[in-house]
């Protein structure tokens, strides 16, 4: 099952394309913010953001508090722990 999962963007990878570096539980994955571009197209002001990540795509941001209580849904339904493997097996060296 794929499920949108909380993410802290840690660093712009790429501005040009969009990229950025995420933090899912310890899990760090390459994204495409192009969802949540900020107007003025300031990447950073986005680090330290949580956003949903679906995917490989940014798909809208939250605020702490949500991302968390998400994070604590998923674990209780084990559903956390799958998409940390699928995301660390997805990952190309």
């Amino acid at each position: 099952m794929c499920l949108g999962i909380p993410g802290q963007i840690v660093e712009i990878k790429d501005a040009a394309e969009g990229m950025a570096m995420v933090n899912v539980s310890g899990v760090k994955r390459e994204v495409n913010l192009g969802c949540v571009l900020p107007e003025d197209s300031n990447l950073d002001a986005l680090i330290g953001r949580w956003t949903l990540v679906h995917v490989g795509f940014a798909m809208s941001l939250i605020d702490e508090e949500e991302a968390q209580k998400t994070l604590e849904i998923l674990a209780e339904l084990g559903e956390l722990q799958e998409e940390l493997d699928a995301m660390q097996n997805s990952e190309v060296d």
